[in-house]
């Protein structure tokens, strides 16, 4: 795998860091003010000649009775008073149209891999009734919550997009309306909070209304771009960062901190979050290319055809430099879709993404190999199933 060495934002004050195999050595960092740089990495997971994924236990199975009565939940946390409007928010929290609910089962995951020995001192204020029953209760409120977070904000930025459809079928604005969807996906972020309220923890409230900020301001980087921004990796990898990654990795630091965990721990939880969901938006990026509508469930070419230039483009332009004047006229005119097609089918964009892909998974599985070692085989289950994920992600084909 060749290295891809992508750096954004002024380099904060670094953490002592841990130490994990084949010397590789993780950095963690000050993340509250601005992103970390991605660092390069020895840790090569994916270039293993046994996949990571011949485990016996799929990740989903092992959360399943979970993400079951989380689903229930969602269904009954959304309902509202006004009929129209319970019909839109409880859209994509149907039975059959639910998704295959991916950051929940990572946040239930994550907190099974963290149930670690803590601190008297450090354990969380007891609600009542056994400690580490209520702990569990609350991590798996933080992943109805992250869920609520992540499909309102699928909903205002299909009224953004002016997209037609999701996961399948006839999108929130294409089939009820613009107003009602922006309404819907305000009132799922309005339950979001209640709940994130009744956890009682200031720490996790504030983690959480970064996340809904970030989404904000990643969705008006991606409108309000300058010609150079738009052609910066820099600039791409911190909206790609504030519109997919802060959600995963901030609800991750939220598990552990409801854990009582330590300060390191939380700051691994943040980096496989964080890694896998810059990974995961990559390879979207790829599908966007490779991929068929009925795979996708969307449109491909829909980010190019919405103006929006990702890495595979970006990756494309380091070689050919001519491409930058396609994308700078834009792409409202047909012939400059082909155009960039043609020049990103003869560069390595593809290829050159996808292993940036693979250089964030294998940061995100080096986070989980550098949690403190445990006996216990669910936690290790867990932690085989995280690391599965990240294989998951980078394999996927929709």
């Amino acid at each position: 795998m060749s290295a891809v060495s992508v750096h954004w934002g002024p380099q904060p004050p670094e953490v002592e860091s841990v130490v994990v195999n084949c010397e590789w050595v993780m950095r963690s960092l000050n993340f509250s003010n601005r992103l970390p740089a991605l660092h390069s990495c020895r840790y090569l997971i994916h270039q293993q000649s046994s996949s990571v994924v011949e485990d016996e236990h799929d990740p989903f199975s092992l959360v399943a009775d979970e993400l079951s009565l989380l689903g229930n939940k969602l269904r009954a946390m959304v309902a509202a008073e006004v009929p129209k409007l319970a019909t839109a928010a409880e859209y994509f929290f149907k039975m059959g149209v639910e998704g295959k609910r991916f950051r929940p089962t990572v946040l239930l995951l994550m907190a099974t891999a963290l149930n670690l020995p803590i601190n008297e001192a450090a354990a969380p204020i007891e609600l009542g009734g056994d400690l580490t029953t209520d702990v569990r209760l609350r991590q798996q409120r933080i992943a109805e919550i992250t869920e609520m977070i992540h499909v309102a904000s699928l909903l205002h930025d299909d009224v953004l997009d002016d997209a037609d459809t999701r996961r399948g079928i006839g999108s929130l604005n294409f089939v009820m309306g613009n107003k009602l969807a922006v309404l819907a996906g305000d009132f799922l972020l309005s339950r979001a909070c209640v709940a994130l309220a009744s956890l009682k923890n200031t720490e996790v409230v504030s983690l959480l209304a970064k996340v809904v900020e970030h989404l904000v301001t990643g969705e008006t980087m991606q409108m309000t771009t300058t010609s150079d921004e738009q052609c910066s990796m820099e600039y791409y990898m911190q909206k790609t960062y504030y519109k997919t990654a802060s959600l995963i990795s901030n609800s991750c630091k939220a598990i552990a901190i409801l854990a009582g965990q330590t300060t390191e721990v939380a700051i691994l939880a943040f980096e496989y979050g964080k890694n896998l969901g810059l990974a995961f938006q990559l390879i979207d990026d790829v599908l966007d290319f490779t991929g068929t509508s009925a795979s996708l469930g969307k449109g491909s070419l829909s980010d190019i055809q919405h103006g929006i230039v990702t890495a595979p483009i970006l990756f494309a332009m380091e070689e050919f430099p001519q491409l930058r004047l396609i994308v700078n006229e834009g792409f409202e005119n047909p012939a400059n879709i082909e155009l960039a097609l043609d020049y990103l089918g003869k560069s390595r964009g593809i290829q050159r993404t996808r292993e940036l892909a693979v250089q964030h998974a294998n940061l995100a599985a080096a986070a989980i190999d550098s949690l403190p070692d445990s006996d216990d085989e669910e936690v290790r289950k867990s932690r085989k199933a995280l690391i599965d994920l990240t294989h998951r992600v980078i394999t996927r084909t929709k």
